[in-house]
């Protein structure tokens, strides 16, 4: 099968800039969602996305087509998340210690003070911020396994080359992961199993109690997003099994967009005098 990233990779690597701007817009919202996904805050993702691409921009070079364009972008992109240092995240927590911070026995199905608008964007906030805690569960290495493999649908052995370890070693650990997340929301969260103690919505004063929700400053809901959560939503998710609502809650929330400053970012970033490095290689004046 043919790399549908083959022609503009080639113009990019022969200097066009125009091919190289395009060649980032079509990698940096997989890039951003991964490095959401591993990170947890946007800002800390955006950090990390941004230097991700200024890697594979200075080492486009080296890509030697041996094997599909975006499985060596999505190297660059594990090996870096795999030590990035955060800055803004909350920190990881046991499966165990997390049940005990996010699920309350509180019974409010809403939160009385506010209005119905904002209770419904404190539930989004909630709902989010616990999916993306949730993988903060996991290991780094059993995270970035579980990304590929069960958000991204990277295949075994797409996911072994990636992460450069043994397709055996690869399905262990996402199987391993796999267990992990699913007897964590199997157990707790209402949205998978009916019944379960933790159901969005009795959360809210709860998470503001504890700070893990800030009505005053949102850090998803107020993220451009692709789509936002609604009821149509929740009806398709009814419909499927409970190990399948996993895997489209994880591939759903967040639906969040690259931010619209991130190209004009990468752009500066890559003009300043720190990147050098540009004036090097047969990318002359501006690169994007």
């Amino acid at each position: 099968m043919s790399d549908p990233y083959s022609p503009i990779v080639c113009l990019a690597k022969e200097g066009d800039k125009n091919a190289l701007e395009a060649l980032v817009v079509k990698i940096q919202d997989r890039i951003y969602k991964i490095a959401l996904r591993m990170l947890y805050h946007p800002q800390d993702a955006e950090d990390a996305a941004q230097e991700i691409l200024i890697k594979i921009i200075t080492r486009l070079e080296s890509f030697r087509g041996d094997g599909p364009f975006i499985n060596w972008a999505l190297k660059i992109a594990s090996n870096h998340l795999l030590t990035f240092k955060r800055k803004q995240g909350a920190k990881s927590l046991s499966f165990e210690e997390m049940a005990s911070f996010i699920v309350s026995d509180r019974k409010e199905p809403w939160r009385e003070l506010e209005s119905e608008p904002l209770q419904e964007l404190i539930v989004e906030e909630f709902r989010i911020a616990c999916l993306q805690m949730v993988l903060l569960g996991l290991d780094r290495g059993h995270r970035i396994a579980y990304i590929l493999g069960a958000v991204f649908n990277v295949s075994g052995k797409e996911g072994a080359a990636i992460l450069q370890i043994r397709p055996a070693a690869f399905r262990k650990r996402l199987q391993r992961s796999k267990d992990r997340i699913q007897n964590f929301l199997l157990t707790h969260c209402a949205l998978i199993k009916a019944g379960n103690p933790c159901l969005c919505e009795r959360q809210v004063d709860h998470m503001l109690g504890t700070g893990m929700i800030n009505n005053s400053r949102f850090i998803f809901v107020n993220h451009p997003c692709h789509v936002r959560h609604d009821s149509a939503v929740m009806d398709r998710l009814k419909e499927l099994n409970e190990l399948q609502r996993i895997s489209a809650l994880f591939r759903q929330h967040p639906g969040i967009e690259t931010p619209t400053s991130f190209i004009t970012n990468l752009r500066n970033l890559i003009d300043s005098d720190h990147f050098t490095l540009f004036h090097e290689n047969h990318f002359k004046g501006e690169i994007i």
